[in-house]
């Protein structure tokens, strides 16, 4: 019996995806028997209700004498991944992170940028990029929770980045009390929270300012001449730039392309329309950070660059290979671009303590010593379990697929 052309074209997809599939549940593995536990044991202080800032790979301690708001949303985020997969103490640790966050909201609605480890704050700082995250941590724990009251946390938020850190001419402050550069990066992780809102509440708010803030990218961040996307900007959102050139991080290529794709997905879902500029901004995004971004002797993405495709800082750091991960896994070739990928996050992990990553390494690959930082985990709980989605692992399955 023949197949027809769709058939046909899910059995290929199947077997393209066979390879990518299989190291993609090997990571899901990783994170869920080692790195999850791990954190959840030595992560969080349990005693004060905080999380810990990071740890020393020799003895497993903070050394910190603070805690950032970035660090308690964060892992508010990925234990409620964890949660849902069951791990241990998990939904535990989520509850702490929101009483936390309930506890310290200001009357303003904003939450400071800084604590002591008796969670006292000490920087009264709001942050858009922090506030990003409050969003997305409330919005989360609503997913695993279902409650009524994380859903009026959420909005709560969301009513005060729109209230409070709108800038008058165009986009978000970078914080209050003001500061320069205004940065792409609060823009871009502000966009995952309302997707991650979106659907999680369905509420057109969320869609509002998804739809907002990829205008926003489309219009006056990407800068089309160079296919490449600055770092910084100046109070009007005109990228600095030295020499003609500005800088670039490829690892934020790859994850405003994941970021699009999902827009679209997400538009489709809801019967939205999408602008038609985006297939051919997400390829050129792609196209620099390909072209540019990747070491091709080591095979990890770069710190940075310049516009111009000069290398900037040529070490590498985690961050970056994640976000490269989950954009793969979402490309036509995913089976050798994933792979490419997955084959380059490993070499942030063999060699470390279980349930531990090496941050950094040098230009020439070796470890950079430093302690683990926890925010770490956010980035390698989304782009795992984003990979697992776009290629339809089921999670504990990592055995089906040898």
């Amino acid at each position: 019996m023949s197949l027809n052309p769709t058939s046909l074209m899910l059995k290929m997809q199947t077997k393209s995806h066979r390879g990518a599939r299989i190291e993609v549940a090997r990571l899901s593995a990783w994170l869920q028997t080692e790195v999850w536990p791990l954190w959840l044991e030595h992560g969080v202080d349990w005693q004060r209700g905080g999380f810990h800032e990071h740890l020393e790979p020799s003895n497993l301690r903070c050394a910190a004498s603070f805690r950032r708001l970035r660090v308690v949303t964060r892992q508010v985020y990925s234990f409620s991944l964890a949660a849902k997969r069951g791990v241990p103490r998990a939904r535990e640790a989520v509850e702490t992170g929101i009483r936390f966050l309930r506890g310290q909201r200001q009357p303003d609605g904003g939450h400071p940028w800084r604590y002591d480890l008796d969670n006292r704050p000490i920087d009264d700082t709001r942050d858009l990029y922090d506030h990003a995250f409050t969003l997305l941590a409330f919005v989360s724990a609503f997913e695993l929770l279902g409650s009524v009251d994380l859903a009026a946390d959420a909005r709560a938020t969301l009513s005060f980045i729109l209230n409070r850190l709108r800038h008058p001419v165009i986009g978000f402050h970078e914080s209050f009390p003001h500061a320069l550069p205004r940065r792409q990066n609060p823009h871009m992780h502000l966009l995952e929270a309302v997707l991650t809102g979106w659907r999680a509440l369905g509420e057109e708010a969320y869609g509002d300012l998804a739809e907002e803030l990829v205008g926003l990218f489309l219009g006056r961040l990407i800068q089309v001449e160079e296919g490449a996307l600055p770092e910084y900007f100046d109070e009007t959102l005109i990228p600095f730039r030295v020499s003609g050139a500005f800088q670039v991080e490829p690892g934020h290529h790859y994850e405003w392309a994941w970021l699009l794709e999902w827009y679209v997905q997400i538009c489709e879902c809801h019967g939205r329309a999408w602008d038609a500029r985006i297939p051919e901004v997400r390829r050129r995004l792609l196209a620099f950070a390909d072209t540019f971004g990747v070491s091709s002797r080591i095979g990890l993405v770069v710190s940075e660059l310049t516009s111009d495709g000069g290398i900037k800082d040529s070490r590498f750091r985690l961050w970056p290979q994640a976000e490269r991960i989950k954009c793969e896994a979402s490309r036509a070739n995913s089976d050798f671009l994933a792979g490419k990928a997955i084959a380059a996050l490993w070499k942030m992990i063999d060699g470390a303590p279980t349930g531990l990553w090496h941050e950094r390494l040098s230009s020439d690959g070796t470890v950079m010593a430093g302690p683990v930082p926890a925010s770490s985990l956010y980035h390698l709980s989304c782009a795992i379990t984003e990979a697992e989605r776009t290629l339809s692992i089921v999670p504990n399955a990592a055995s089906d697929l040898s």
